[in-house]
């Protein structure tokens, strides 16, 4: 077991390992999907057709949705696009078949906003990533 190596994968490598424990995880969920990730992903522009704001999500194992990234640019935020993009996100995973939806935000970031959706905390990672930061696990049940 002394002759391994441990180095930098590259992107191909990362997508093979992904489908690996996709694979296995499929196998034990007796998931048959043709896709078993789903990316659900938007943005928002201006009128002159620059981003500002966005939402990048994926479904996994036939029924779950992970919120990656929801940012909106900071002029725009209290104008309620991220409630459009988080709820355009819920209405895609309902359509999908999602009955769970979950994320994580730091306690500087977004956490009331998600609690005023009906996201719940259901972990709180202390100290992170430093500086008595908290990041906070939330989801919600979808129907």
């Amino acid at each position: 077991m002394e002759n391994f190596i441990i180095r930098e994968c590259s992107e191909k490598e990362g997508d093979f390992i992904v489908d690996k424990i996709v694979q296995y995880n499929s196998s034990q969920l007796f998931i048959k999907e043709s896709t078993p990730i789903i990316w659900i992903n938007r943005v928002i522009e201006d009128p002159k057709g620059d981003i500002i704001g966005g939402i990048l999500c994926k479904i996994y194992c036939g029924s779950s949705m992970y919120i990656d990234v929801l940012w909106i640019k900071e002029e725009y935020r209290k104008e309620g696009l991220g409630s459009k993009l988080l709820k355009e996100a819920e209405d895609i995973g309902k359509e999908k078949g999602c009955h769970l939806i979950h994320l994580d935000t730091f306690d500087f970031q977004a956490k009331d906003f998600y609690l005023k959706y009906g996201y719940e905390v259901f972990g709180t990672l202390d100290n992170c990533p430093k500086n008595n930061h908290k990041r906070y696990f939330m989801k919600k049940e979808i129907r």
